[in-house]
């Protein structure tokens, strides 16, 4: 089993990122995953066996001009996951992407409080910047890692190269 996940890509415009800024992003995200995935898909082939989890992010399927180079790498990665994933049976092997929505990670904990901080003058009243999300509330990381465990079970054994998005539906709300 391989879990590919990375993140950084920083936000920003067209206009605003560096070619540094883009390629120091991409050659984390885009070509971490990239790297990894081309070494151990050789020997999951050989071996006739074997999944492989994209954790890619929910900008690709809804981007924006304010994170652009994270909305193309996602894009990218969510085309990659497919395709590799529908050739992946013939070698015993399946390829499945995850999308995870707004998380309650550490790294998305600082940003909100920063964002409550700015708004409120206290950090610590982070939660009332959520309460519009889908359940009033982000994914919790253990939801998260849930699917990617269940993705990775024989329980999901005839799913591959597909996306699954986890963000509570926001991705369809109006």
């Amino acid at each position: 089993i391989l879990v590919n996940n990375a993140g950084a890509i920083p936000q920003g415009s067209i206009a605003e990122l560096d070619d540094a800024t883009w390629r120091q992003a991409w050659d984390l995200k885009v070509f971490g995953f990239i790297n990894l995935t081309r070494e151990i898909y050789r020997d999951m082939c050989a071996r006739k066996r074997g999944v492989i989890v994209n954790v890619v992010g929910s900008a690709g399927e809804r981007p924006t001009a304010a994170y652009i180079a994270g909305g193309m790498a996602n894009a990218g990665l969510m085309a990659m996951s497919r395709a590799l994933g529908a050739e992946a049976p013939d070698h015993g092997v399946r390829v499945v992407a995850i999308n995870p929505g707004a998380t309650e990670t550490d790294r998305q904990i600082v940003r909100w409080k920063a964002r409550a901080q700015k708004q409120f003058g206290d950090e610590g009243r982070w939660r009332e910047l959520t309460t519009g999300f889908p359940f009033g509330r982000l994914a919790s990381v253990d939801e998260v890692a849930a699917m990617i465990v269940f993705l990775c079970s024989e329980r999901s054994s005839y799913t591959t190269g597909t996306v699954v998005t986890v963000d509570g539906g926001l991705g369809y709300r109006k």
